[in-house]
């Protein structure tokens, strides 16, 4: 009964100042729409520029690098054993690209239950001949299913089909810069030349756009079967293996794994990709130190409403206290009021925040850098939503602690003598 009493009390008071109190209400919902829509679309861009390289990236990479023996001849020598060699200039090792034994290391990947998936792949730089001039490019060698199934490949192919790749022999996608600069296109046969001097007629079938126009101007990709043949090797020339892995945090761990497994170099996509992280991590950090902010605004705002309502209600909290109310009620009352204008505002915030969100997810964004992206990203994460509830909650709540505590110390003999 006393806490109905207390509610009807604070609901009179709220009433009586009813534009105040609508003034808090709309400083909280203006915080939260903006908290929610901002984090939303700073999400959003975040998951989208980290799915331009992460879905393009494979969690671990094997491939065999070209370096210097890491024992020289003279080390073997009996004669000058307890020397100290110093050698200068020393030569890579003469050797091929390709991962030695590489069927028996996609078995022993494919029985690693820690694996989704493997693509192999070939990298090999080229010569695009157009007429008399020679332009530089990069020829990957993919498992066209393999590559789509795990790295999107078909959500990156604006032109053509990119089952074409396999169906098609000797076929090639080229990227979107490297066809303008040709004038390829699609069904024209261009001339592509190896760093041996090979050369190969191959069709195009379509054009790979990545968003980062120094990639799309030299990079091109054929099936596997065509690159071997390019480059004149047997079915098992292998230069990469492309791992995705179940649990991606496990990538820099089996990464090490693998190299000292399987003696070959292992990159994993933390290490790929760090300077890339931590400029997530930035705007993500800015976006909720903005969005925060907002709230606290909110929060001042309310506090300045009820210690106005305060020095306008001194008569009426004066009465309260005489009346047999203790100082822990009036405490009461006046929380009450600041969690009222919380609740209602941040629930208003929250539906006009998914309103504002849903507004931007349909504006066009179209743009020939970034061909999969149609319109401007939103993340709906209900993590946002909890977030910016809870604020509301606790900003409203302090906000009204201070004036409600300083409310209930208020002696009505002084202001009952007063007046």
């Amino acid at each position: 009964m006393k806490y109905k009493l207390i509610a009807n009390i604070a609901r009179s008071l709220l009433l009586a100042n009813w534009k105040q109190t609508l003034v808090a209400a709309i400083g909280v919902t203006f915080s939260i729409t903006m908290f929610i829509a901002l984090l939303s679309f700073m999400s959003g861009l975040n998951d989208m520029l980290d799915n331009l390289i992460l879905n393009r990236t494979p969690h671990i990479r094997l491939y065999n690098e070209i370096l210097p023996s890491t024992r020289q001849p003279i080390e073997g020598s009996v004669q000058y054993k307890d020397h100290y060699n110093f050698i200068s200039s020393i030569k890579p090792k003469n050797e091929l690209l390709q991962i030695h034994n590489i069927g028996a290391i996609i078995n022993a990947l494919k029985k690693d239950d820690r694996v989704l998936g493997i693509a192999p792949k070939i990298t090999t730089q080229v010569f695009y001949t157009v007429g008399a001039v020679d332009l530089t490019g990069v020829i990957n060698g993919i498992d066209v299913e393999a590559e789509n199934r795990y790295y999107y490949f078909k959500d990156y192919v604006t032109s053509g089909n990119y089952i074409a790749l396999k169906n098609t022999p000797n076929s090639i996608i080229l990227g979107k810069g490297a066809a303008e600069k040709m004038m390829a296109k699609i069904g024209d046969v261009i001339q592509v030349i190896t760093s041996k001097g090979e050369r190969m007629p191959l069709k195009v079938v379509g054009y790979f756009q990545s968003g980062i126009s120094d990639i799309d101007k030299v990079q091109s990709y054929a099936s596997l079967n065509t690159t071997q043949k390019l480059l004149g090797e047997s079915n098992n020339y292998i230069t990469d293996l492309q791992i995705k892995l179940k649990n991606i945090l496990l990538a820099p761990q089996m990464a090490k794994e693998y190299k000292e497994l399987f003696e070959v170099e292992a990159i994993d996509i933390k290490t790929a990709n760090s300077q890339f992280e931590t400029g997530t991590f930035i705007r993500t950090l800015i976006s909720y130190a903005v969005g925060i902010t907002l709230l606290i605004v909110a929060g001042f705002g309310i506090y300045n409403i009820l210690n106005m309502m305060i020095y306008q209600k001194l008569d009426s909290i004066a009465i309260l206290k005489a009346t047999g109310f203790s100082g822990r009620d009036v405490n009461r009352i006046f929380i009450f009021i600041a969690l009222s204008i919380g609740i209602f505002g941040g629930l208003l915030g929250l539906v006009f925040g998914f309103g504002l969100s849903a507004l931007i997810d349909q504006v066009p964004f179209n743009t020939t850098a970034l061909p999969t992206i149609k319109t401007y990203p939103i993340n709906y994460n209900i993590k946002f939503y909890l977030i910016g509830s809870i604020f509301s909650l606790l900003t409203t709540y302090f906000a009204g602690y201070f004036p409600a505590r300083k409310a209930s110390k208020v002696d009505p003999v002084v202001i009952i003598r007063g007046k």
